[in-house]
């Protein structure tokens, strides 16, 4: 049996298995995130301008935009996927470098909205999407993250897994929605080495082409069962030809979706670890960035190879660079929304102390990475004071979890200006409670 089939065959099956109530809280947590980073995200170009290059698609359709305006379910899918990455403080699954909740939520609710899914059902599917992709994702790993921008690739298995579980394609019709998915999959590290919008759009094309095979796959069209582990299959075309054999391993018993990665601050992932350590080190040693005389940052090659910008010109290039959220975060307190405003992006304060940032791959480090995403800080202040501190994990990482009281918080942080106080405590007061939602029009 080919991998294809055997995700397949547990996709179909998932609807009617129990779900642990850890499971499904996890989800609820992972969907609580999306809605923070969608409503974030929406108003943030390219959003806008997406929303009216798909003019032709709204205004008409079963599925709804995050402000209520009609949609068909490709377009849904395409502009919500691309939102929900666009302020970057959407979820991560670390161990395949890889937002999930992007890509596979989007297509989702699209779908679920389609064919009026309750909130069980469209649980049921965020949790397939996770399972199939992220373990897709795993396997694929360091090597595809090279040159390709996996929330783009691995993210339209996860799109097409959601969409499938909630049109119930059978065993076969699943498996081949998978496979078409294998070879709709795009995303090109590139795309995002200069400031550009095309990274969100990774993200939203993911959706709609996860969301277009399944529909084709409902209707009958067949993909290639040994896409991933063929001779020129996915695996050694965009990997170093991978084993294939773990993604299966323990399939059905164990859920990524409870292993979730949920940002605390917003930019680039990779520059977490470096912003929690030059945190700790002010807040244990009570040190103002005038008294800094040079920041050394020591961590994983892929992270200085993504976010090492020493000098961002836009909110887009400032978000993965290291020298500035590490500054940013020393001089202000924090890496939110308003770190990329225009005031603060060019602030000289910020940019003076982004000419004493100096970054270094630690070899340690990087050898644990994906698996753990640490990074040491070394600050030493113009009395001679040396000061340094490893940072293990992120806070928001699987082993320093956000609460459900932080994500919450989250939500209200990122969406009360969009959506005002009423609204949004209306709407997280049932996204907390989906698996009992007769549908999902409230979204």
């Amino acid at each position: 049996m080919y991998v294809s089939e055997t995700l397949g065959q547990f996709g179909a099956r998932f609807p009617t298995q129990p779900i642990s109530p850890s499971v499904l809280h996890h989800a609820k947590r992972a969907v609580v995130d999306w809605y923070a980073a969608l409503i974030a995200g929406y108003p943030m170009h390219p959003t806008p301008l997406l929303e009216a290059a798909m003019a032709d698609d709204l205004d008409r359709g079963p599925a709804r935009l995050a402000l209520g305006r009609p949609a068909t379910v490709k377009a849904a899918a395409l502009i919500q996927g691309t939102a929900s990455h666009t302020a970057e403080v959407d979820d991560i699954f670390k161990h395949a470098i890889y937002h999930p909740g992007a890509p596979t939520i989007s297509a989702a609710l699209a779908v679920g909205q389609q064919v009026d899914a309750t909130g069980r059902e469209f649980l049921q599917a965020v949790i397939v999407g996770y399972e199939i992709s992220t373990r897709i994702g795993q396997i694929l790993g360091r090597a595809h993250y090279q040159y390709w921008h996996n929330t783009g690739t691995v993210g339209t298995f996860g799109a097409a897994a959601a969409a499938a579980c909630l049109l119930h394609l059978d065993a076969t019709q699943f498996t081949h929605a998978l496979c078409t998915s294998a070879t709709f999959a795009a995303g090109l590290q590139q795309a995002f080495q200069m400031d550009s919008m095309s990274k969100p759009l990774h993200s939203g094309r993911a959706a709609e082409a996860g969301v277009a095979a399944a529909l084709m796959a409902r209707q009958g069209i067949t993909g290639s069962l040994d896409v991933l582990e063929g001779k020129m299959g996915m695996g050694v075309a965009m990997g170093n030809a991978p084993d294939w054999a773990p993604v299966l391993a323990d399939l059905g018993k164990a859920f990524n979706i409870t292993e979730m990665t949920f940002k605390n601050h917003a930019c680039c992932g990779h520059t977490f670890a470096p912003i929690d350590g030059a945190l700790e080190l002010q807040r244990t040693h009570g040190f103002t960035p005038a008294e800094i005389a040079h920041i050394e940052v020591a961590t994983y090659g892929p992270a200085l190879a993504v976010a090492g910008n020493p000098a961002p010109r836009t909110a887009a290039e400032a978000r993965f660079s290291i020298p500035y959220v590490v500054s940013t975060a020393l001089r202000c307190g924090s890496v939110r929304l308003a770190a990329f405003d225009a005031a603060q992006l060019h602030h000289p304060d910020t940019r003076a102390l982004m000419e004493k940032v100096s970054l270094t791959v630690h070899p340690d480090l990087d050898r644990q990475f994906p698996g753990q995403r640490a990074a040491q800080v070394t600050i030493r202040l113009h009395s001679g004071q040396t000061l340094r501190f490893l940072q293990p994990t992120r806070k928001g990482d699987p082993d320093m979890p956000l609460t459900d009281a932080d994500l919450q918080s989250k939500l209200e942080e990122l969406a009360t200006a969009t959506l005002g106080a009423e609204r949004l405590q209306a709407i997280s007061s049932r996204l907390w409670q989906l698996e009992t939602a007769p549908d999902l029009h409230f979204l």
